[in-house]
C-alpha cells in the first residue's frame, strides 16, 4: 500500500469513528428529550399511538440530517415534532371532516395504587380529557401555536416557520386558539385526589342504589358525558349535557352494567377514574373531572380495540386483576 493510499485508509477510518461517535452522541441527547417530545406529541395529537409514531418519525428525520451545528437542539427536536404532528393533524382532519361518531382522546392510565403525594401537585400541570377533547376542535395551526407557546414556551420566533406565518400572525393564532380555550369554561379540576374518590365512588354508589336524586346532587348543573363507543359500534357513542339527563343514563346505562362488572380505581390522566371490567377483560374506561365536590365532565372509552391498547402498561395489567384490585 503506497503512502497515499496508506493516509487516505486512516482518514477514512478517522472519519468513521468520528460519525458513530457523533451517532452516539444524538442517540443519548435525543433519548435524554424523549419524554418532553412524545408530551408535546400527545398534547397535539391526543393519541398514544400516534404520538409514538411522531417521535419516532422526528427521530427518523433527526438521524439523517445530524444535529452537529444545532445550537439549541430541545427547541429545534421539538419544532421538528411539532411539523411532523403538524402533517398529521391535517391529514386526520381530512379523512374525519364527513364523520359525526364521538371520537374521546387517548386517555392516559395509571394504577391508583401507585399514586404518591407528589401526584396532586403534578396534577395542576397535567393535560385533562377535557382540555384535549377542547384541542381537539381548534384547527391544527391554532393547536400548534397553542400547544408549544402556552404550555411549552416556545418563542412565537420559533413557530412560525411551522406554520408558515410571520412572528405576529403565529401570535394571532395562538390568541384566537386561547379564546376559544378559554370560552369552553373548563372548571379548574380539584387537586385533591383523595376527595375525588369520594365523589367518584359516591357516583357509583348511587347509580348502583338507583338513587336519581343522589345521582344529581353529585353532578354539576352543567356536567358533559361523553362515550365513545367506536366506529364499529357507532349507536353507542353519545354526548349529553345536563345534571337530570345525565342521571338519567347512569340509571339507564350503569345500574344494570354495575351487577355483572369489577370497577378499580384508576388514575386517568392524573384523575380519579375506574376501568370496568367483566371476566378480567376491561369493558370500559371511565375519566372524571370533579371541580368543587361536582362532577363536571365525564368520559366514556367502551372501543374494545381501544380498550385492549390502553389498558396494556404493566402497571394498569396488574391493577385490575381481581387478586390486586381493590374494587368499589
Amino acid at each position: 500500500m503506497s503512502e497515499n493510499d496508506q493516509a487516505g485508509f486512516l482518514a477514512g477510518e478517522s472519519n468513521g469513528a468520528s460519525d458513530a461517535g457523533e451517532r452516539h452522541w444524538l442517540t443519548d441527547r435525543f433519548e435524554e428529550h424523549r419524554a418532553r417530545l412524545h408530551a408535546v406529541a400527545y398534547r397535539m395529537l391526543g393519541s398514544l399511538d400516534d404520538a409514538d409514531d411522531a417521535v419516532q418519525d422526528t427521530w427518523l428525520r433527526v438521524s439523517n440530517a445530524g444535529a452537529a451545528d444545532v445550537a439549541n437542539l430541545g427547541g429545534w427536536l421539538t419544532t421538528i415534532t411539532a411539523r411532523v404532528c403538524l402533517n398529521m393533524l391535517r391529514s386526520r382532519n381530512v379523512r374525519r371532516e364527513e364523520s359525526l361518531e364521538v371520537r374521546l382522546p387517548d386517555p392516559v392510565i395509571s394504577s391508583a395504587a401507585e399514586s404518591q403525594p407528589e401526584d396532586e401537585a403534578l396534577l395542576a400541570d397535567s393535560v385533562g380529557l377535557a382540555l384535549l377533547v377542547v384541542l381537539d376542535a381548534l384547527t391544527p395551526a391554532e393547536r400548534l401555536t397553542f400547544v408549544l407557546h402556552d404550555m411549552f414556551g416556545l418563542p412565537f420566533e420559533e413557530i412560525a416557520p411551522v406554520v408558515g406565518r410571520t412572528p405576529a400572525a403565529a401570535r394571532q393564532l395562538a390568541s384566537r386558539a386561547r379564546r376559544r380555550v378559554s370560552g369552553a369554561g373548563l372548571a379548574p379540576p380539584d387537586t385533591d385526589l383523595a376527595r375525588q374518590r369520594e365523589v367518584v365512588d359516591a357516583f357509583f354508589a348511587a347509580a348502583r342504589d338507583g338513587d336519581f336524586d343522589a345521582l344529581v346532587k353529585l353532578l354539576h348543573p352543567g356536567v358533559v358525558l361523553r362515550i365513545d363507543a367506536g366506529s364499529v359500534h357507532a349507536a353507542g357513542s353519545m354526548e349529553i349535557h345536563g345534571a337530570a339527563d345525565v342521571a338519567r343514563q347512569a340509571l339507564s346505562g350503569l345500574t344494570t352494567l354495575l351487577r355483572a362488572v369489577r370497577l378499580t380505581p384508576v388514575l386517568v390522566n392524573g384523575a380519579a377514574g375506574v376501568v370496568a371490567t367483566r371476566r378480567d377483560r376491561p369493558v370500559t374506561v371511565i375519566g372524571f373531572t370533579i371541580a368543587d365536590g361536582k362532577i363536571v365532565e365525564m368520559d366514556s372509552i367502551a372501543d374494545p380495540e381501544r380498550l385492549r391498547r390502553i389498558t396494556a402498561g404493566a402497571s394498569v395489567a396488574a391493577a385490575v386483576q381481581p387478586s390486586t384490585s381493590a374494587g368499589i
